[in-house]
């Protein structure tokens, strides 16, 4: 048996400690879109509220694309840190806000056929139209500081620095909120207020973040290397690295949005009723994934400093620790959910066939849930390592394979033969990542 490290590494305590500051920064992020949808839907007509409701999907599906931005920037960090590379690290982070800005000024540039494909994708009624293109070419404008925030946050992940990034997610959301209920209910400016003010608070709470991760780094530094070394940003090598880093994390992150994208349309499919209630079902499995994510958020930074360490004994104990922390949390959620599930089904719609189907479909929703959290800590592991193109080639096996087996059960079984090919999907990304985890394991020194 491993014996603990001395130096408390991998330790419940250090585990639930950058663990907490993640999970309530995860949860703050939804209370962006509800100060949106509370202050229009009280101020503001039905077609505001729907536009609203439009031009946040639209940011949503766009910024997630980048994902790679965050994780890539943990996983790279955290491996520096480990090995003591000081330089590597403020270079590493110059890269990725680099990209981040310039992918975001891409984004500004392009808005219009951008927002014309998305629109005619989406198509809402006129009126929702008209107001979402005003949210959205007003909101566009924070495109390259909520970018560039991807980039600090992964970094202060990275670092350790959970609790820094908690604050810096409260920033981001009290001024939207303040701003919100300023502009478009004091000041009546409508859809429009409510886009000045969460561009507002994007670049804001860049900034803060920009001067909270530049002083963390400054008061770091030990080596002799200017603060910022262009020569070290720019180096061809690295540059290349970085590229394909990202771009798997993006192929793989694309994956998972076909996946819940087909799982989305099948419900549809099947009727108005069944699409209603899975996305009920749905708000279940997203409320435990801030909690999962909070974990393997952690994980990635710890595994990865222990990987850029070489420390295996470390390594091997925070898999089994993450995985066993995560294991109960997962549980928990599960059992809450069964229990109290058909109650909050009943509290989120009063629509009886909504809530005949949602409750029946619950203890799939809950299944799910259970299984869920040995491909959120796979995920954590493979990103703190870097192992990104075997990320790559494991979610596009497990998209393929979920779409192969889920047609022939949804047209046998209907919405039942849906959510059993939906687990299935989690359990295929987490087995096709078990393949590959051996080799990555020998690679640390296992």
């Amino acid at each position: 048996m491993a014996t603990p490290p001395k130096d408390s590494a991998a330790s419940y305590r250090t585990i639930l400690q950058r663990t907490w500051p993640i999970i309530l920064a995860n949860s703050a992020t939804p209370f962006l879109g509800l100060a949106d949808t509370a202050v229009i839907g009280r101020t503001g007509t039905t077609a505001s509220l729907g536009a609203i409701a439009l031009g946040a999907l639209i940011f949503s599906f766009v910024y997630w694309t980048f994902g790679f931005l965050r994780m890539g920037t943990t996983g790279l960090i955290s491996q520096a840190d480990g090995s003591g590379n000081e330089p590597e690290v403020r270079a590493i982070l110059g890269r990725f806000v680099l990209t981040g800005s310039v992918i975001g000024l891409i984004l500004v540039v392009l808005q219009f056929p951008i927002f014309y494909i998305a629109l005619s994708i989406l198509s809402g009624s006129q009126a929702v139209e008209t107001s979402a293109s005003e949210y959205l070419n007003i909101r566009i404008w924070g495109a390259p500081a909520t970018l560039a925030s991807y980039a600090l946050m992964g970094g202060l992940i990275g670092l350790g620095k959970s609790r820094t990034l908690l604050s810096v997610q409260l920033v981001l959301n009290g001024i939207n909120i303040v701003l919100d209920i300023l502009f478009a209910g004091y000041l009546g400016m409508g859809v429009a207020g409510i886009a000045l003010g969460t561009l507002i608070a994007e670049w804001t709470a860049c900034l803060f973040a920009l001067f909270l991760v530049i002083r963390l780094l400054k008061q770091r530094q030990q080596d002799t290397e200017p603060f910022l070394s262009w020569s070290r940003i720019s180096d061809t090598k690295q540059l290349i690295r970085t590229a394909g880093i990202q771009i798997n994390i993006m192929i793989r992150t694309l994956s998972l949005l076909v996946g819940f994208g087909w799982f989305t349309q099948q419900g549809a499919k099947l009727g108005d009723i069944v699409l209603a209630a899975n996305h009920i079902l749905l708000q279940f499995v997203s409320f435990s994934a801030f909690f999962l994510d909070g974990i393997a958020y952690a994980t990635e930074a710890l595994i990865g400093k222990a990987a850029g360490a070489r420390k295996i004994d470390v390594f091997t104990i925070l898999v089994r620790r993450t995985m066993k922390l995560a294991g109960f949390l997962s549980l928990v959620l599960a059992t809450g959910f069964f229990l109290f599930g058909s109650s909050i089904v009943h509290a989120l719609t009063d629509l009886p066939d909504v809530r005949q189907t949602a409750i029946s479909m619950l203890p799939f929703a809950c299944v799910y849930i259970a299984v869920s959290f040995v491909t959120f800590q796979l995920d954590g592991i493979f990103i703190g390592t870097t192992r990104t193109r075997e990320m790559r080639n494991a979610g596009l096996l497990s998209l393929l394979l979920y779409l192969a087996l889920g047609w022939p059960l949804v047209n046998t079984y209907g919405n039942t033969g849906l959510w059993i090919a939906f687990i299935g999907f989690i359990l295929l990304r987490a087995g096709s990542l078990l393949v590959f985890y051996p080799k990555l394991k020998r690679s640390i020194g296992g």
